[in-house]
């Protein structure tokens, strides 16, 4: 009698977190052959520089960039604008300064050492633009976020006019089929040209989010390509290291009589 209870409990318990599981289960992330990945990735210049304007002209209105500053654009590593290109960059924004030799906090253009400039004042002005939400920083979002780039790239795709039927949505709440629980309160931030290209690339919504995705990051890995050309190189020092103490090994024990 006690077998049969326990064997009973073991599958009620078992139907139950198979249910739980199935509840929470969520879409299968999109994925991208992203030029950063692997043992030699690299970031793409063009689509850095072009996630660049993306997030200026899209996302900067809601999310800061708190941890970089506008003289990173031009570092080895990053979208390589020149220097002159940073300068005209930073000097487009506003920067709170001061005290003057009055006492009072004054604004003056942007200058290259600043830090991105923030679209609010503080969290509870953010909040209060946003409907109570907290637009959070992007400067690290991509290694904060479980799934990384291809979690970023799959929620900016993810977005559905049509949710399923055992969905509610409350107002200012947006269907999203790759986001935890599928509901967000961003609205859909990338359609079709909504940013004209520079360059002259076709500003599909694929292209917006693939391009955004990887300036985000670079924002969160500013030297990622160093550290991997440092890895490689500690590899190769490393095999180097090993054929010559087995080298030295064979030619110690040489030396040494064999026990009969």
């Amino acid at each position: 009698m006690f077998l049969k209870k326990l064997i009973l409990s073991f599958l009620l318990l078992s139907f139950i977190t198979n249910g739980s599981f199935s509840a929470e289960k969520q879409e299968k992330l999109l994925t991208q052959n992203w030029s950063f990945n692997g043992f030699f990735g690299k970031f793409d210049r063009a689509s850095l520089q072009r996630g660049y304007q993306v997030y200026t002209e899209v996302c900067a209105s809601c999310h800061s960039m708190n941890l970089l500053s506008y003289r990173n654009l031009s570092e080895v590593g990053g979208p390589s604008f020149s220097e002159e290109e940073v300068k005209a960059i930073a000097s487009k924004v506003e920067v709170l300064d001061g005290p003057n030799d009055n006492g009072e906090m004054f604004k003056r253009p942007g200058k290259p050492s600043d830090k991105f400039v923030s679209p609010f004042a503080n969290e509870k002005a953010a909040r209060a633009a946003n409907g109570g939400a907290y637009p959070p920083d992007m400067s690290v979002l991509v290694k904060a976020r479980a799934g990384g780039a291809d979690y970023i790239y799959s929620v900016l795709m993810g977005y559905d006019d049509k949710p399923p039927k055992n969905v509610k949505l409350e107002d200012g709440v947006y269907y999203n089929k790759y986001m935890p629980g599928n509901k967000i309160k961003m609205a859909k931030p990338l359609n079709k040209d909504s940013v004209n290209y520079s360059d002259g690339t076709v500003a599909t919504e694929e292209q917006l989010a693939k391009d955004v995705t990887t300036f985000l990051t670079w924002a969160s890995e500013p030297h990622l390509e160093a550290r991997k050309r440092l890895g490689f190189k500690t590899v190769i020092y490393l095999l180097i290291l090993t054929v010559l103490v087995y080298l030295v090994k064979k030619k110690i024990w040489s030396r040494v009589e064999p026990k009969v």
